[in-house]
């Protein structure tokens, strides 16, 4: 269908693409410390992730993303879900939300999974965190409750729905679908 039939009106937002992956490797996570001079997130975790480039597709550009900010290239990913933010004006958010094994090769891989094998970025510094430990770290507000539900992902599961949106106050309401 050409664009001239896509229905684009003004009283629905259009999304900004974007992705957040999640890396699993052993009982661990990769997670992204915020660096302290970021705008957003500063000293908080995070999974890794960023914008879908025009003329990317959802797994091109999280496989992009995840070389560029860690170093690493995994060729298996899976969405784990899709998360519509609504920022309260007449752009969104469309967030992708993968999950990938870190599949460990020798003996060296076993210990860089434990300690590193990744490289920080402007954005902050990677760590390789024992998931029974992250409910300890200063996390980025969804991730308690969004994480779960992508720890239990598994190749070929349904992906989860969620929306986020903001009261008055600022503060975060998920519902899932």
């Amino acid at each position: 269908m050409p664009a001239s039939n896509q229905k684009i009106s003004s009283d629905r937002y259009s999304i900004i693409p974007r992705t957040l992956i999640f890396v699993t490797c052993l009982e661990n996570i990769l997670l992204l410390k915020g660096a302290p001079h970021k705008r957003l997130w500063a000293g908080r975790y995070n999974g890794v992730g960023g914008h879908i480039e025009r003329g990317e597709d959802v797994l091109s550009a999280a496989k992009r993303e995840l070389l560029e900010e860690t170093g690493l290239e995994i060729s298996d990913i899976w969405l784990c879900g899709t998360v519509i933010i609504d920022a309260g004006r007449d752009i969104g958010i469309g967030l992708f939300v993968l999950r990938g094994e870190y599949e460990i090769q020798n003996e060296i891989d076993d210990k860089c999974c434990a300690s590193g094998h990744i490289y920080d970025s402007v954005d902050g510094t990677l760590e390789w965190v024992d998931i029974s430990r992250i409910n300890d770290l200063p996390l980025v507000e969804d991730l308690p409750i969004m994480l779960p539900r992508v720890l239990q992902t598994h190749p070929g599961d349904p992906p989860f729905s969620a929306l986020y949106s903001y009261t008055e106050k600022g503060q975060l309401k998920i519902s899932f679908g």
